[in-house]
């Protein structure tokens, strides 16, 4: 092992014992540079289920089973009181992707800083402003369900799980979460980290797996491309996925994230895919921006190595 790879392997074990993961996991190009911690171990990854919905999302706007420019209205969509007005309900499909809907309802699964940070409701037209809204994601939720007639889980399983071969997920490890305040439930997930990589490396390989074409390459493109800028410092954010700066990341990096520290970053030009799971219980803050600095200080170091700690065909 090169001094590089030296250094990688001890980075990544900082980085696991310093967050308390569960697991941690990162592929170079397929190849297994890392594994710690129990990888067959079920972690609720919070809000990583709003990237795995969006792959869904791509598979079916291919299908034109969703109109992307659907408009609320013509979807039917409303909710409790206070109800949608008929300016919200001009928000398209594509501006839920977005998070740029324009619609500020109490919606299940929010954390205090969601409730704290909600605007006004009424204060930015549709397609205008982005905010991270669950009410946006958990109603992407009903417009699939609607939709496409599938359940979200189920769906995920049939179109994504088994095509790529995850060994762990099944339809059981997603449930529904409503509350009084909204209609709209969300739709937790639980995986392994050994699946979340091989979520991962599909995406980094623009959405094949062994020949097949899973999620179009098209929707990938889009999914990684930073339509909007957020108040997270440098990241942007593109259609349900987290997007990195090209300047120290390169073109086409980003994440998906959960509360507590759950990610799946995919670095295309460097061929990494890493997983950091943990129990949500874990809690507390700065995860993203210390999960940020591991990621760019292993890239550096797997670049100067070369070499794979674990060799092995495939996550």
């Amino acid at each position: 092992m090169s001094p590089a790879a030296d250094q990688g392997a001890a980075l990544a074990a900082a980085q696991f014992r310093a967050e308390g993961l569960t697991a941690l996991i990162v592929l170079r190009n397929g190849r297994r540079l890392v594994s710690l911690g129990d990888e067959r171990r079920k972690v609720d990854v919070a809000s990583v289920r709003k990237s795995l919905l969006g792959a869904l999302y791509g598979i079916a706007i291919a299908e034109a089973r969703v109109d992307p420019s659907a408009t609320l209205a013509q979807l039917h969509i409303d909710d409790v009181p206070p109800a949608l007005t008929n300016a919200e309900k001009q928000a398209s499909v594509m501006d839920l992707l977005r998070a740029r809907s324009g619609v500020y309802h109490p919606a299940a699964h929010e954390t205090a800083d969601m409730r704290a940070k909600r605007p006004e409701r009424g204060s930015h037209a549709a397609g205008t402003f982005w905010f991270y809204n669950n009410w946006d994601f958990n109603v992407l939720g009903t417009i699939y369900r609607q939709q496409t007639g599938e359940d979200i889980f189920a769906s995920f399983a049939k179109r994504i799980a088994r095509p790529i071969g995850m060994e762990d997920f099944d339809a059981k490890d997603g449930r529904s979460v409503r509350v009084p305040q909204s209609r709209h439930e969300a739709y937790p997930f639980k995986l392994t980290a050994r699946d979340a990589a091989r979520f991962g490396q599909l995406v980094l390989d623009r959405g094949r797996w062994g020949g097949r074409q899973i999620i179009p390459a098209a929707w990938i493109s889009q999914t990684l491309s930073p339509y909007s800028a957020t108040d997270r410092g440098d990241l942007g954010y593109g259609c349900l996925w987290w997007t990195l700066p090209a300047g120290r990341f390169g073109p086409g990096a980003g994440f998906a994230a959960g509360f507590g520290g759950q990610f799946i970053a995919v670095l295309p030009t460097r061929g990494l895919v890493v997983v950091q799971l943990a129990e949500r219980a874990a809690g507390g803050s700065g995860h993203t921006k210390r999960f940020m600095r591991f990621l760019a200080q292993f890239a550096e170091l797997s670049e100067a190595s070369g070499v794979s700690r674990q060799p092995r065909s495939g996550p």
